[in-house]
């Protein structure tokens, strides 16, 4: 080819171009007018659900789509047997009740270790030791949308101590359930995305101000409505959300999110449907002439309803205007238990707990979930001087998919026979003050940089003392150590829906990744050292990005906490409490909403064509397969799971070990491995159950063990977490009432 032709099929390339850019329109629109017309299917078929006699083969064949499909859209059209399902929660609910072997890591192609250094501290008195332990089961916690994952248990009713009935023993099936393998760091050239940010992405202090909702507050159960500083009977009718949505908007127009305080409307009828979530589905897609599910616009505007068992959102726009104002319904149990308040309590909350905010962000607003609240004044204390005024980069996304695997949440487990009595001399709870908040004074900043074992091993003793107590994250091999009878203190990767135990039995080996501070505690704890070899870790800068978002929310705390403690009027000090819990949870969800996961996709496949790669096949009929498969991680600017990762770590260790200090002194130590081995029954996030008291001082600070129940026994041992929270709740009943009658005495 010679340079004339060369030009002139370049000059080709241009007019080519032009009519690419058209099509390529035409193709946008085309896309963009089917992406509305699937829309409009899925609300029709969303409000065909809600007829009673709805079938999804009918609705399939009429849409085009699979029933597969169509179930996905509507998952209350679903055809499986009631039956069929119940069985499935059966065994899902056995396979939480049953005990999971310690994971044993086979000796072959072990990896390159530096064995970690035994850590002194001066030894109290040994006590006798006590039957070898055996491994427990961690109990499954609940994830709220848009917060952390949490525990939540069912609200048990108080009921006297002497009507403690004698649990009988259950059989335990077998459930398949050993070793899980955890993610490593790849060597070579994959090996540096773990060591990287991902471009363009950073947390930056934000230029605008968020706009307030108009919101009010509905006892759903006696019809009060608290809009303003007025309280209104309603007429509620059935109780659907279009019934709800005509009388408080007829009452209060404007009105863009309604908190139902008591009544939980989308529990109707609920003896109707096999689970309690298919009940809460039907509630939600209840057909009404006058409004639809909301589709949302704009780029951070939700859309849909999100459903969960005991705190759903429901959002709604005008059927006339789908793309109109959104109001939502939501659960008063997303922020704090209203325990019997009433709706002027509540709304005098939540204007408690926006006063004790402006208190330190003159721009505070309150969102719609703590997590969004939380993670949005936290964006407001981002440094504008320093090395962060530009704000904080966001790490690659195999590293934040490598923390997500790896960085496990709160300490959920219950201890069982023979590691404890069959018949419990008592039941003793004590619950951390607000324990989160101890563990933001310091956190991982910036790329971590890569350890190996050789790393490790090359280091001075010093060099890796400091490099333990610093923020990082550790893959190691863990032994428990001959003579151990106490409770576990390391996490252990099993499969199944637990995810976590923690191996206790003496000579148990396995493989993991633990945060420095736990690893040091197995290092260093006052009762025998742990055996642990490092394969390899990331080691982080020290820095305080939480530090001022958490010492604002403890002053909030704080004043909330003494008002509920002093105010002379008794609804103000219940309505105090009440947003000091409030400001619990936006912390707390606030956290975990940095530890954002992975999303997932679903799909089906035509019988006899090939899947996707890397799906999980979820079900599959006659014509399809259904599946689904992670789809990484959204360019979110406020995720860090490294944070999260880090003081889930912390407090995990603090169950077990926590210091008191008197400035750098310290002048106490409290914690599972300060009671007695074989005493403690329970880990529930931030607290421990055990069977006798405890002489660990309550200052009233963060972190602080506080007495929260105290059942007397002899008590039957829980085999279940149902059973264990329904003794707490009569052990905490048995306290107050102990309380009360001293205080009257």
């Amino acid at each position: 080819m010679d340079r004339k032709t060369y030009t002139a099929k370049v000059a080709e390339l241009r007019p080519l171009r032009e009519e690419i850019g058209k099509a390529e329109k035409m193709v946008a629109a085309a896309q963009a007018a089917l992406d509305k017309l699937n829309l409009q299917r899925a609300r029709r078929i969303t409000e065909l659900a809600g007829y009673e006699g709805a079938q999804a083969p009918a609705i399939a064949k009429a849409s085009g789509l699979s029933v597969g499909d169509v179930v996905r859209i509507a998952p209350l059209l679903d055809p499986t047997p009631a039956a069929v399902r119940a069985a499935k929660a059966d065994d899902q609910a056995a396979a939480v009740a049953a005990p999971a072997p310690a994971p044993v890591v086979e000796p072959v192609a072990e990896p390159v270790a530096a064995v970690a250094p035994a850590l002194t501290r001066p030894a109290p008195v040994v006590e006798q030791p006590a039957p070898a332990p055996a491994p427990a089961p961690a109990l499954a916690p609940v994830e709220v949308e848009d917060q952390a994952v949490a525990e939540q248990p069912a609200p048990v009713a108080a009921a006297p101590a002497a009507s403690v009935a004698p649990v009988a023993p259950v059989s335990r099936p077998a459930v398949e359930s050993g070793p899980r393998e955890l993610p490593t760091l790849p060597e070579g050239p994959a090996g540096a995305r773990f060591e990287a940010v991902t471009n363009g992405l950073v947390s930056k202090r934000p230029n605008f101000t968020q706009q307030a909702r108009a919101t009010v507050f509905l006892d759903a159960a006696a019809g009060m409505l608290a809009v303003r500083d007025q309280v209104v009977r309603l007429d509620l009718g059935a109780r659907t959300p279009g019934e709800i949505l005509d009388a408080v908007l007829a009452t209060a127009p404007g009105t863009e999110r309604i908190y139902i305080t008591a009544g939980a409307p989308w529990h109707d009828g609920a003896e109707r449907y096999s689970t309690l979530k298919d009940a809460v589905v039907a509630w939600l897609n209840t057909p009404s002439e006058r409004w639809t599910t909301a589709i949302g616009s704009g780029r951070d505007k939700l859309a849909g309803h999100f459903v969960h068992q005991r705190q759903p959102v429901g959002r709604y726009a005008p059927a006339a205007a789908p793309d109109g104002p959104v109001t939502e319904i939501r659960s008063m149990g997303e922020w704090f238990d209203p325990d019997g308040a009433d709706v002027v309590t509540c709304r005098q909350a939540f204007t408690l707990l926006w006063q004790a905010l402006r208190r330190h962000w003159d721009d505070a607003v309150l969102m719609g979930s703590p997590s969004q609240t939380g993670r949005d004044l936290w964006s407001r204390t981002i440094p504008t001087t320093g090395k962060w005024a530009g704000g904080y980069p966001v790490l690659s996304e195999e590293l934040r998919g490598l923390l997500h695997a790896t960085g496990g949440q709160g300490r959920t487990e219950l201890i069982l026979p023979p590691r404890v009595p069959e018949q419990l001399p008592a039941l003793v709870e004590y619950d951390r003050t607000f324990a989160y908040a101890k563990h933001l004074w310091k956190s991982p900043v910036g790329v971590p940089r890569r350890i190996t074992a050789a790393g490790f091993a090359a280091m001075t003793g010093q060099e890796q003392v400091k490099a333990l107590m610093s923020c990082s994250h550790w893959n190691i091999r863990v032994t428990v150590p001959q003579g151990w009878n106490h409770v576990g203190l390391l996490p252990a990767p099993v499969t199944g829906d637990r995810a976590w135990i923690y191996p206790s039995e003496p000579g148990a080996t396995f493989t993991t990744w633990a945060g420095g501070a736990e690893v040091h505690l197995a290092l260093s704890n006052h009762l025998m050292p742990w055996k642990v070899e490092i394969l390899g870790g990331l080691l982080f800068e020290d820095g305080k990005p939480l530090d001022e978002w958490g010492k604002r929310l403890k002053s909030a705390w704080a004043d909330l906490t003494n008002l509920s403690k002093l105010h002379g009027d008794e609804r103000q000090r219940q309505a105090a409490y009440l947003a000091s819990r409030a400001v619990r949870s936006v912390l707390l969800f606030g956290l975990g909403g940095f530890a954002q996961r992975p999303r997932l996709v679903s799909g089906t496949t035509a019988l006899g064509e090939a899947l996707p790669a890397g799906v999980e096949i979820l079900g599959q009929d006659d014509t399809v397969t259904t599946w689904q498969r992670q789809a990484g991680f959204s360019r979110d600017p406020n995720a860090h799971p490294e944070w999260a990762a880090y003081v889930w770590s912390g407090a995990r260790a603090a169950l077990l070990d926590m210091k008191y200090r008197q400035g750098k002194e310290v002048v106490g130590y409290a914690g599972a491995l300060h009671a007695r081995p074989g005493s403690v029954v329970y880990f529930g996030t931030d607290g421990i159950a055990l069977t006798e008291r405890q002489p660990w001082p309550y200052r009233g600070e963060v972190g602080d063990y506080l007495l929260k129940g105290h059942l007397t026994g002899p008590v039957e041992h829980p085999t279940s977490q149902e059973q264990y929270l329904k003794l707490r709740g009569l052990g905490r009943a048995e306290l107050a009432a102990a309380a009360t009658k001293g205080a009257d005495q």
